[in-house]
């Protein structure tokens, strides 16, 4: 139980900055979502994204991040190689989100060393030096038996230094036991498992992070078209005013939808910088915010189909350090069930014995729930994989709609048929429906990818 109590305040104290990373992240994508007001606006007219960048730029001051080049290589998997390529300075890809982090976070490799420690222990060798302890305290006992009591200074003197030495004796040889009987063994090695999962966790934590990077740089792409729309729109009601069609309240209420959405993409844009500073942290490089991310990896139908439910929640059941552990917890209660149960001698008279009973089977109570919390937790998890699957097709299904869309409108706008804005209407409508496919596949990927922790390793948040 001690060891156990070592564990749980170990975890509590390298874990606070685990769940301030991960709450951050659902923080800073909830504050990044446009208002409905910018969005109705910005639905006014559409833009073209090579014009976008630049108008945007000029409307805010700020610069745009830089796009990698055709063929450059960003790290990660490669599948001709099959190994990890290192990335480019100022850059990362998710492949090596885990290995980064497991070479340069400060908190798992600070749990590692208390790993290597606890590994690094010569069971054998402690066995033996326990007893040459156990060996000197005896004889030191047998020293003062055989002394005279004023050699120790009095009967009252020579019985505490006795008393003394017992006590000594007892806790060690209390930790000679648990080596002999295999305790301790046992009690170090849930302990390192313990801490091996906390390490899987805040690995965890860092691909969430890098997951809701990516949400918020769509969204970023997003809100910068919708910006561009909006600058078109300004130029168009001016010349209306100018004309007498619109009123210098229409005028200004326009102007005023621009520098709102202009505010909310200063704001998407310092959060980007804020997370990427964490995840720069998180991998152990130099926190600049500026780190260049590349894609979220696809999931292809090979993956998917290999998913097997039923056989992944047993997997998943054998390696959760949580289920473990609450496992541990109730053997010790039923233990502290039978140690009482045979003081009281399994009498139902007593009311110690009542009580004793009746802890015992909350025990299992919430034991069998959390087995069942957990179970229910998986399960949802394989549906939502399907789930985003479903969204996913539906999305590329639009999307080559919007594409045989555009198409009929170039068309029609070289037939002089239609306007130039109409022709950017339909531009920014594929955009839009490109940016959904995105989307769904990133939260494909992020459900696929805690399925798959789940299983290889345990962890299920």
């Amino acid at each position: 139980m001690k060891k156990r109590l070592t564990a749980w305040l170990l975890v509590l104290a390298l874990g606070c900055s685990l769940l301030a990373t991960a709450a951050f992240a659902g923080e800073k994508a909830a504050d990044a979502v446009p208002t409905e007001e910018q969005t109705e606006v910005a639905a006014e007219t559409r833009a073209d994204p090579a014009e976008e960048t630049s108008q945007t730029a000029q409307t805010t001051g700020e610069a745009t991040a830089p796009v990698p080049e055709e063929g450059i290589v960003t790290g990660g998997y490669n599948p001709e190689l099959s190994v990890l390529q290192p990335d480019p300075a100022g850059r990362i890809s998710f492949a090596n989100v885990e290995s980064r982090m497991r070479e340069g976070n400060l908190q798992i490799l600070a749990l590692q060393g208390n790993i290597d420690t606890i590994e690094d222990i010569d069971y054998d060798k402690m066995y033996e030096d326990l007893r040459e302890q156990l060996n000197e305290i005896a004889s030191q006992q047998w020293g003062l038996v055989m002394a005279p009591a004023e050699f120790v200074g009095g009967e009252y003197e020579k019985g505490k230094a006795y008393d003394q030495l017992d006590q000594a004796y007892d806790a060690v040889r209390e930790k000679f036991d648990a080596i002999k009987e295999g305790e301790m063994q046992k009690d170090n090695a849930d302990l390192v498992r313990q801490l091996k999962n906390l390490q899987d966790q805040i690995v965890v934590a860092g691909e969430s992070t890098y997951i809701a990077l990516q949400a918020l740089e769509v969204q970023e792409g997003q809100l910068q078209r919708q910006l561009t729309a909006l600058n078109r729109t300004v130029e168009e009601m001016e010349l209306r005013y100018q004309m007498g069609q619109v009123s210098a309240l229409q005028l200004q209420q326009t102007k005023t939808g621009r520098t709102q959405l202009a505010s909310g993409l200063e704001t998407l844009r310092m959060n980007v910088r804020s997370l990427k500073t964490q995840l720069e942290q998180l991998i152990g490089a130099e926190q600049t915010g500026e780190i260049v991310l590349g894609k979220v990896p696809e999931v292809t139908d090979k993956q998917l189909a290999a998913m097997d439910l039923e056989a992944d929640l047993l997997t998943y059941k054998a390696k959760s350090y949580d289920l473990y552990d609450a496992a541990k917890t109730l053997e010790d209660a039923q233990e502290t069930y039978k140690d009482d149960a045979d003081k009281y001698g399994y009498n139902e008279k007593k009311y110690e014995f009542r009580t004793a009973k009746r802890t015992w089977e909350t025990a299992q109570y919430t034991y069998n729930n959390t087995l069942q919390s957990y179970e229910l937790k998986f399960r949802t998890l394989y549906a939502q994989v399907q789930d985003y699957k479903q969204i996913l097709d539906a999305a590329r299904v639009s999307l080559e709609c919007e594409k045989a869309s555009y198409a009929a409108a170039e068309l029609r706008h070289e037939q002089g048929t239609i306007s130039a804005n109409a022709l950017l209407d339909a531009k920014d409508s594929l955009r839009e429906a490109e940016e959904k496919v995105q989307t769904a596949s990133n939260d494909l990927f992020s459900s696929y990818n805690t399925y798959r922790w789940a299983v290889e390793h345990g962890v299920l948040n």
